[in-house]
């Protein structure tokens, strides 16, 4: 079944949860106002997706298991897994693949998604073969009419949904993006087997991924024993850590447990919420320099976040 849909969000929990074929964990690092805007389209085979995300953030994308996904940056310059990435630049992932980004402004970038067995289906009309794919995650820096094409078409796809997603439902329609879209990604990938394609450090993305999962286990753990956890020496995370966010994993840590806080806040009852609880609860111990640390981050206080959702959802 095909269809459209272009939404804009305000709130980051809503978003974290909300974007087809990718669980974000998603982490705000200034105090600039949240807004993202998500257009999908699902074709018969292919998905399509397109974000802008206007803030500065990092976030940690478990992609769905199903399919293969090929992500690739439209506008600014974010950094995927430790790389720093530019228009015409492309990641293929496995299924289930993991992807950082760090962002310190405004992205614009895109995703297509499609089963491995449709993409071996029609890689063998078109090539007469099976096409190779990677294992975890890889960077392209194609220069050819392939990549080119892909960039034009799924930016067409995502207009025409979000501005006439009518001309969606025609059968015509799909058919004719759907099957220039497949004959440039099979092209694009072909290709990349002559040297274009680079890796994007697999071992590395492995250990962040571990470290993202050993944060989400629950815990305020010391450094030391997430690395002996993670299973590489605290040089190591560190090292990955700066590459693929930007800072240290304290830092980060850090960051991450102030968002998560405010979110427990932003869903908080104003009569029956200790603060100071939702401080210990997310690792910490003085409440005085947790105000400190969130107005910091968030430009107010603990207590205006909660007076101010309060009052919105009254």
């Amino acid at each position: 079944m095909t269809g459209c849909s272009t939404t804009t969000y305000t709130d980051p929990d809503d978003y974290r949860v909300s974007v087809p074929g990718a669980a974000i964990d998603l982490v705000l690092t200034g105090s600039d106002a949240f807004k993202a805007r998500a257009t999908w389209v699902k074709l018969r085979r292919l998905g399509l997706v397109l974000i802008e995300e206007t803030v500065p953030h990092i976030s940690f994308l478990s992609l769905g298991p199903a399919r293969v996904h090929i992500s690739f940056p439209l506008r600014g310059e974010p950094i995927w897994n430790g790389v720093h990435m530019k228009r015409g630049d492309f990641v293929v992932h496995a299924a289930g693949g993991h992807m950082h980004q760090f962002a310190k402004d405004s992205v614009r970038w895109s995703m297509i998604s499609i089963r491995p067995k449709d993409l071996a289906s029609y890689a063998r009309t078109l090539l007469g073969s099976d096409l190779a794919l990677p294992h975890g995650s890889h960077l392209m820096r194609p220069r050819s009419k392939a990549a080119s094409d892909i960039l034009r078409l799924q930016t067409k796809a995502c207009r025409l949904a979000a501005t006439k997603p009518d001309m969606i439902a025609h059968r015509e329609v799909v058919r004719s993006i759907e099957q220039e879209l497949v004959v440039a990604l099979v092209n694009l990938l072909a290709g990349s087997a002559a040297g274009d394609r680079d890796s994007s450090n697999p071992r590395r993305v492995a250990i962040m991924a571990r470290f993202e999962q050993a944060l989400a286990a629950g815990g305020h753990q010391r450094l030391s024993t997430l690395s002996a956890r993670i299973g590489v020496p605290q040089r190591t995370l560190r090292s990955c850590c700066r590459a693929f966010l930007g800072r240290s994993p304290l830092e980060y840590m850090q960051l991450r447990r102030l968002n998560h806080a405010r979110s427990a806040i932003s869903r908080a009852d104003l009569e029956t919420t200790s603060i100071a609880g939702i401080a210990r609860s997310h690792g910490f111990s003085e409440p005085g320099r947790f105000a400190g640390a969130y107005r910091a981050l968030f430009g107010e206080t603990p207590s205006a976040t909660l007076m101010r959702n309060s009052a919105e959802s009254a």
